[in-house]
């Protein structure tokens, strides 16, 4: 006789996975290739997701770090994440054509960087230390224009030029309470810092965030898909466990599941990364039915209906 499988909860969270920027960032490799064929360069992952940079070198994307690594005489994307200035400064050197894949929610800390900079304000950065979007919005402005800052410890070590002459921006990618935190730190040591109109950390990460805050109370254990080198993934873990869900994983894929922390648990949060294909999302669904009776119920705490345009560059015939 067949043992019946035992019965599994899968709460899935929504929003989850792909957002506008990396969609729009993935077409946008997609229609380069059509325009102009292969091979088409692009300077570092377009988005962080191992499945989807695998899917675009297939088609003839090469993916390589620096600009030096690119012929002159084949298009270059830069990634979602954004560039420093001297990027594009030297692709135009180069006479090369190049089309710029960076979420215009990222440039949009771009611009709002060199306002401030404009108006003599020096600038007050939080976010990761050597991840590509921090790298390419501190390099907007010149060496020294922007001071990191990862904690809250390290509030209280930055040596600004003038602390009555100080504006801050952030990561897209953060999470959303500990950057409250990181803020607060920064407005009570520097009462006249200005910070941005709106949060910079955007919308697909907040909704993302907030989500798993929705899903946390009910499950035993948490999956989040996506890759290691994906900021607004990792933030997802952490917040599933300051949520108060103990087993809160990073996996890329349905075969990273480890089966023997499942045993016993009756209801499973996943959501995705913001790079993260929904094809993955199902691909573990599908591993969980194959070993559970699994009721799917789906959580959603916003809709998005954002769509950005790819550059008008690609929507014009070669």
């Amino acid at each position: 006789m067949e043992h019946a499988l035992p019965p599994l909860t899968l709460y899935l969270a929504a929003p989850r996975g792909f957002c506008a920027g990396v969609d729009r960032a993935i077409k946008i490799v997609e229609m380069a290739l059509q325009k102009w064929g292969a091979p088409v360069y692009v300077r570092h992952e377009i988005v962080h997701n191992k499945f989807v940079v695998d899917g675009l070198r297939e088609k003839g994307a090469i993916f390589v770090e620096e600009l030096d690594e690119c012929p002159d005489d084949r298009p270059v994307i830069f990634s979602a994440h954004g560039v420093p200035k001297s990027v594009p400064a030297e692709a135009q050197r180069r006479e090369m054509i190049y089309v710029d894949a960076t979420c215009p929610l990222v440039s949009k800390v771009h611009v709002e960087a060199e306002r401030h900079s404009r108006d003599g304000l020096q600038m007050v950065m939080i976010g990761h230390a050597g991840h590509p979007e921090v790298l390419g919005t501190m390099g907007q402005l010149p060496e020294g224009e922007v001071l990191l800052v990862e904690t809250v410890d390290d509030v209280a070590i930055i040596e600004p030029r003038d602390p009555e002459s100080l504006a801050f921006i952030t990561q897209t990618t953060l999470s959303v309470d500990d950057t409250a935190a990181i803020v607060a730190a920064l407005q009570a040591r520097f009462p006249s810092i200005v910070g941005p109109a709106k949060e910079d950390i955007c919308y697909a990460t907040t909704n993302r965030q907030a989500a798993v805050k929705s899903v946390a109370p009910k499950i035993d254990a948490l999956l989040v898909i996506g890759a290691p080198n994906s900021s607004n993934s990792r933030r997802l873990v952490e917040v599933g466990k300051a949520a108060g869900c103990a087993y809160s994983q990073l996996v890329m894929r349905a075969d990273q599941i480890d089966w023997r922390a499942m045993e016993g648990v009756r209801a499973v949060g996943v959501t995705a990364g913001a790079s993260a294909p929904e094809v993955l999302v199902n691909e573990v669904i599908d591993a969980f039915r194959s070993r559970f009776e699994v009721d799917v119920q789906i959580v959603e705490t916003a809709q998005e209906n954002v769509e950005f345009k790819v550059p008008r560059v690609l929507r014009v015939p070669a």
